[in-house]
């Protein structure tokens, strides 16, 4: 037999709200895909102009052969926040995700987790709406096509929210996996008002497109785009450079644009800045979303979006998961914390059994 579990009264119970993966699902499911990118861009904005009230830093990473952890904590004077996530590009190989994550958002005051939540639909779903978000204040209005370079696990959400938030109708995909190209294809074939267009290389995906969305996984080096490749006014979103040694773009694409980041401290050390001169100029989104600075200069201009996820949108979204599973009473909880009416100097007691614990036997 199994040894016996303890189940605490309910009355002195201190649950804190549990959102997983299969909860994810079915909050995004009844509320809408393209619902939940657009509310989350309301939340990321509304945390992203009150910058100034958050205690910033930046994530926590160990890198090894494999890949990179990272923790990505935030706070302002009355929630606090955390993300682990991972980045191992070469977990396709053994059928596990390229990225996973959970989150937990906590109460300031008294220390104590407010929800748990799964962080691995999440994150796909924050950065596609960060960067529709960065993309509506800077690109040149009117946008209406894309090329995207790059159909895993980001990329379907990546375009519904471009759709969503900008009124995108064009896409230009291209991957060297024809495999992950059909299956953005195939996942959305049936989306109203989009054209998708299976292009046989990146020079002809992005030939003439108003943004050009990068989002590749491989951990290295790489020039994903050239100089040749850019048109006067384009619009770049730099997903995929993630890390120290990761990037995208050929370093002459970054000196031709005006480049917007998130936090510049991290984006210095991860982004596509990681090529540049530590005095290479940017401006930071908040700055540009509280109306301080300008996106966009003017319409010839060419604009990078240095997209690298910062913990505020992990914080944002939180929030947001929050709201949403109270508003749709998903009331899955977990015991993840010590009864009320214990001694809080006594956690021995707790263990060895104090009132109002019984232990559940297995047969």
């Amino acid at each position: 037999g199994g040894r016996p579990v303890l189940e605490f009264d309910t009355a002195s119970s201190v649950t804190v709200r549990y959102v997983g993966i299969g909860e994810m699902c079915q909050l995004v499911r009844s509320t809408g895909l393209e619902e939940v990118l657009s509310g989350l861009a309301r939340y990321i904005r509304d945390d992203y102009v009150r910058w100034n009230e958050f205690g910033k830093s930046i994530r926590l990473a160990n890198h090894s052969r494999d890949g990179v952890i990272e923790l990505m904590p935030i706070c302002d004077d009355k929630l606090y926040s955390f993300k682990f996530v991972n980045g191992h590009p070469r977990n396709t190989e053994t059928g596990r995700q390229t990225v996973v994550a959970f989150g937990v958002l906590a109460d300031v005051a008294t220390g104590y987790p407010l929800l748990l939540s799964e962080m691995t639909i999440s994150t796909a779903l924050r950065t596609a709406a960060t960067s529709a978000l960065a993309a509506s204040a800077v690109a040149r209005p009117g946008t209406t096509s894309m090329a995207l370079i790059g159909c895993g696990a980001q990329s379907e959400f990546q375009v519904l929210a471009f759709k969503s938030l900008l009124g995108l109708r064009e896409v230009r995909a291209f991957d060297i996996d024809e495999a992950a190209t059909d299956k953005l294809f195939k996942n959305l074939r049936a989306t109203p008002a989009l054209s998708l267009i299976k292009s046989a290389s990146i020079h002809e995906a992005v030939r003439g497109a108003d943004i050009v969305t990068t989002a590749t996984a491989d951990k290295n080096n790489a020039t994903i785009l050239t100089p040749d490749m850019i048109e006067p006014g384009m619009h770049i979103n730099a997903v995929g450079g993630d890390c120290p040694g990761k990037t995208e773009l050929h370093p002459a694409v970054v000196r031709l644009a005006r480049v917007v980041v998130q936090y510049e401290p991290q984006t210095r050390i991860e982004g596509e800045l990681q090529q540049m001169a530590p005095d290479f100029p940017v401006v930071e989104l908040w700055r540009v979303l509280a109306g301080l600075e300008r996106g966009r200069l003017r319409d010839d201009q060419i604009t990078v979006f240095d997209s690298v996820g910062f913990a505020l949108e992990d914080f944002s979204t939180l929030r947001y998961i929050r709201d949403l599973a109270e508003e749709q009473a998903t009331e899955r909880r977990v015991d993840l914390l010590p009864p009320m009416g214990i001694d809080p100097k006594d956690l021995y007691g707790l263990v060895m059994g104090p009132p109002g614990v019984r232990s559940l036997g297995h047969p």
